[in-house]
């Protein structure tokens, strides 16, 4: 018996995510069809002209929005940002910085920070059993 194994393909919003690009500004090829393993392996290797424009300037989809602001996806919400935005305008808001995006950050800060303290905490727990 011989074994056929078909090539794993997924849909463009699973491929758009892993990308980390905004789905409805890609090219309508990429919207209307599915994308290999491989070919995303290639996009992600030898990233295409339009690829290489969306991720220079978006627009971006909100964990990028949220990543490039140094925020949470919530903390977006929070502050009233729910359409994906452009490099532009993301740079404009970290200009600006309206008091939201101060809190959030400040936030953001401390939850990173109780991450740190926690994790510190179970490797000083491992260590002792050890």
């Amino acid at each position: 018996m011989t074994s056929h194994q078909s090539a794993q393909t997924m849909k463009p919003a699973t491929a758009a995510k892993k990308l980390g690009v905004y789905l409805e500004a890609t090219p309508a090829e990429f919207r209307d069809g599915t994308v290999s393993r491989t070919e995303l392996n290639a996009l992600q290797a030898d990233p295409p002209e339009w690829l290489q424009e969306l991720r220079r300037s978006g627009p971006h989809p909100r964990p990028v929005v949220a990543a490039k602001l140094g925020i949470s996806i919530s903390g977006l919400a929070r502050g009233g940002i729910t359409e994906p935005l452009t490099t532009e305008q993301i740079d404009a808001l970290k200009q600006d910085e309206p008091e939201w995006l101060r809190k959030e950050r400040a936030t953001q800060a401390e939850v990173r920070k109780e991450t740190a303290r926690l994790k510190a905490r179970d490797t000083a727990r491992t260590e002792q059993e050890d």
